[in-house]
């Protein structure tokens, strides 16, 4: 049967629920860092579907994986286990810290079974006066109540009735404001190794260093949120790494699969002997089709080549922003690490990161914010270096219109 309807941004509006705001552009077509919309005109893509298209659009290597598993067997439950599963874990953890992990959908549905598992850990462990979790001011985890309440930003939790208890938020980079909160009756922080929906904030090694040694001087897990940072986003394969501090538990998704829903927590044995069989479970999380594709992320994003062009085009992004503020003074700093970076407006454009960002849209680039006031670049690790400088031609153009 023909459509018999108009498939545009008007649809939107008739039939889906309004909780967000979508750009009138409807993209159709992506090949690595290029998309096309409805009507063929081009973009390049800045923003990586919010830090998730980690290898761009239609890599070969994932399009292969999807179909090679697509014709296989897509999902079974966790009465079974699968190989793609088996294998995905098994390089996570011959990759990282972790000696155990647990599938999920979503980066929210991994920190949540991470703030589960911190909170069953400490009943089984200390008992169960020790339940407090100390998160951090405009942090961000994921919209699922517990999540969205760890999250440090009122808006988003606010007006959907009594929230989850024991949660309380200190200053990111402020070590006083967590020693000021923390007791023997906390048993986890919640922290992202560089803030990112929350300003592209980088943590400082004394702050960062200073919160894993209170978590274990009051018998804490530290959880690392590294669903934006991880899967080789500021240059490591985990943000962790760089930091020289490791977390008891870690949580991953967005780049991890490429494009393909999926979410990981990673840990310890000892951790996670206390999700017992029937404490936690996911219908779809770990299956087969998406662990496939993540797999394939895991072999690219491993190699030491890949992570090191991260750092260089890094310094490339940061170069292009630095010479567009000198002609058009519109930014206060450059900030972030590797490909998770953000442009701060100045006073005179405070408020205005949208207009930047509809600007550049029209001008044939895609970008994203972070908050009113910071322009965030989120691109494929591996967009090539004409693409940031075609980009970035682009970009100056929606500056100029703007200032003019």
């Amino acid at each position: 049967m023909s459509e018999q309807f108009s498939v545009n941004r008007e649809l939107f509006d008739e039939v889906m629920v309004p909780n967000y705001a979508p750009s009138a552009v409807i993209p159709v077509r992506g090949q690595g860092s290029r998309v096309w919309d409805q009507q063929n005109n081009e973009y390049v893509d800045f923003a990586g579907g919010i830090a998730v298209n980690c290898l761009g659009h239609c890599h070969p290597a994932l399009v292969g994986a999807l179909k090679d598993q697509g014709e296989k067997i897509w999902h079974l439950s966790n009465v079974m286990t699968n190989e793609p599963a088996l294998r995905l874990a098994k390089k996570l953890v011959d990759n990282t810290f972790a000696e155990k992990v647990y599938f999920a959908n979503s980066g929210a549905e991994a920190n949540e079974s991470a703030l589960k598992l911190a909170r069953r850990w400490a009943l089984n462990e200390f008992g169960e006066q020790k339940t407090q979790i100390i998160a951090f001011k405009q942090g961000f985890h994921g919209r699922t109540f517990f999540t969205v309440t760890v999250g440090g930003q009122e808006a988003y939790s606010a007006g959907f009735g009594p929230r989850p208890a024991d949660i309380v938020h200190a200053e990111y980079n402020n070590l006083d404001s967590v020693k000021a909160l923390i007791s023997d009756k906390t048993c986890a922080i919640m922290i992202e190794p560089l803030q990112g929906e929350g300003g592209i904030v980088s943590p400082t090694p004394e702050f960062i260093q200073g919160v894993r040694e209170l978590c274990d001087e009051h018998n804490a897990l530290l959880i690392f949120d590294e669903v934006q940072t991880g899967a080789g986003r500021l240059g490591a394969l985990y943000a962790y790494m760089d930091l020289g501090v490791t977390p008891d538990i870690l949580t991953s998704a967005k780049g991890l699969g490429g494009g393909i829903p999926i979410g990981a927590m990673l840990t310890t044995t000892d951790i996670a002997k206390h999700l017992v069989i029937g404490t936690h479970g996911s219908t779809y999380g770990g299956n087969p089709l998406a662990c496939a594709v993540a797999e394939a992320v895991m072999d690219i994003i491993t190699d030491d080549t890949v992570l090191a062009a991260v750092k260089t085009k890094s310094q490339q992004y940061i170069d292009g922003l630095n010479a567009i503020n000198a002609k058009y003074d519109v930014f206060k700093e450059i900030r972030g690490k590797g490909l998770l970076l953000g442009a701060v407006l100045n006073d005179k454009y405070q408020g205005r990161a949208k207009d930047f960002l509809v600007a550049a849209m029209a001008e044939g680039v895609m970008t994203l914010v972070a908050g009113a006031n910071i322009i965030r670049f989120a691109p494929s690790l591996i967009i090539p270096e004409e693409d940031i400088t075609e980009g970035l031609a682009r970009f100056e153009k929606a500056v100029a219109k703007i200032v003019s």
